[in-house]
């Protein structure tokens, strides 16, 4: 996952584009992926496709002919979707369209502008303070035309035909936690995923942000009724604990599933409608069961969107505990059920099938004994194996057990 992360860092992304293009390509020679090609000018919802942006080159040079600000060094020190502009302008008139950190005067911010045109320059403050009076060259080789917005979509099949959705943004420039750590752990759980059954299908989206999620919901409206469960994947490869944040229902099964088996390692927040893509998902008129998971969320980390956002602040053992807490959310999706018990007068004789400790008054295999009689208790046909783990306190994976082995000497059966 880390080498990923390394090799997509240096593109420059944006919400169109070359850059999001040579990242698909990228990701498409680890899966399968689809690559979807949306016309500028086409409607969606109240949203309209916007035209493509493309970046060649960007440099600003002083009253003494050296470039204090080059696009070659850092695709952050251009403000994504500038408009072309080669002028000469005095510093006066240049500092309006500079950005800087005064507070991290060493860091590059990233700053866009997509929905209104403008262009500009990121850079270190301390450089800004230290540029002299004078006349400066700009140039931005930038192009704003008809184009095409550019998003991936992978598709696993399973057993039945509801579906997973798991979404991902691929528009941000070079800033590695932000979110290549999301597409590395998101494209390692898909190769998972591929290696082995499921019962659900899951469809993985690696979209630009917002104009992204809310073009794949107005072309897809026939796929939504299938969605049962959903994640947003952003920032897992940073500081923090981890951060669940609430589907806009508050009690879906993914919410439900992933405050039980995150546990003590996770907070977990309620739903607002402010943050990444799960607002849109979860926008009234879809109210999809989709949770997000983070690391530190966005701006709750001084680096966030800025140059100190890079490859040194992603570790590989957060990246694999963030695929491994991902993956622990669908096991628990994936096995839960409802059962009905077959002997529910009485306890059953679990020592003679083998399912009981011989000996009484000792502590070993309690746990499983503890959810091997919660099991069957609970399984009257109402009760889902997460609320068995709920109930009890027990985790799932044991409770998934007991119930696989209640099943086999056919103590438990479906419930119809």
């Amino acid at each position: 996952m880390l080498a990923l992360v390394e090799r997509l860092y240096p593109i420059c992304r944006s919400l169109t584009g070359d850059g999001v293009r040579e990242t698909l390509s990228i990701l498409g020679e680890h899966v399968s992926m689809e690559v979807h090609e949306v016309p500028t000018g086409t409607p969606v919802l109240d949203w309209t496709v916007p035209r493509e942006w493309q970046i060649r080159d960007a440099w600003v040079e002083g009253p003494d002919g050296k470039r204090v600000v080059d696009f070659a060094e850092s695709n952050l020190h251009v403000m994504g979707y500038s408009t072309p502009v080669r002028a000469r302008m005095p510093l006066a008139e240049l500092r309006e369209h500079l950005h800087t950190l005064p507070d991290h005067p060493d860091w590059i911010p990233y700053r866009t502008s997509y929905w209104k045109e403008a262009w500009g320059f990121c850079l270190a403050h301390r450089v800004l303070e230290a540029l002299p009076e004078g006349d400066y060259e700009v140039c931005i080789d930038s192009s704003l035309e008809e184009g095409h917005l550019t998003y991936g979509e992978l598709f696993l099949p399973g057993e039945k035909e509801d579906e997973v959705l798991i979404h991902t943004h691929v528009c941000h420039p070079s800033l590695a936690n932000d979110n290549l750590s999301g597409i590395a752990v998101a494209i390692r759980l898909a190769e998972r995923l591929g290696e082995r059954r499921h019962r659900y299908g899951y469809r993985f989206l690696f979209v630009p942000g917002m104009i992204g999620p809310i073009t794949w919901l107005a072309r897809n409206e026939a796929v939504l009724p299938r969605i049962r469960h959903g994640l947003v994947l952003a920032l897992l490869g940073g500081p923090g604990r981890f951060v669940y944040k609430r589907s806009r229902r508050g009690d879906a099964d993914v919410d439900r599933v992933a405050a039980h088996v995150l546990g003590q390692t996770a907070e977990v927040r309620d739903f607002e409608p402010y943050g990444y893509d799960e607002r849109q998902y979860c926008s009234p008129g879809f109210d999809l069961p989709m949770g997000r998971l983070t690391r530190a969320p966005h701006g709750e980390f001084a680096e966030y969107h800025t140059s100190a956002d890079n490859l040194s602040l992603v570790r590989p053992e957060r990246l694999e505990a963030s695929l491994d807490a991902v993956e622990a959310i669908f096991v628990g999706l994936e096995g839960d059920g409802v059962y009905l018990n077959r002997s529910p007068k009485g306890e059953p004789q679990l020592g003679r099938r083998g399912l009981y400790g011989s000996l009484g008054g000792g502590t070993e295999g309690r746990q499983r004994e503890r959810a091997l009689l919660w099991v069957l208790s609970l399984s009257d046909g109402t009760h889902s194996l997460l609320d068995v783990a709920e109930r009890s306190g027990l985790p799932f994976p044991a409770v998934r057990e007991a119930a696989e082995a209640l099943l086999e000497h056919d103590l438990l059966s479906g419930a119809s």
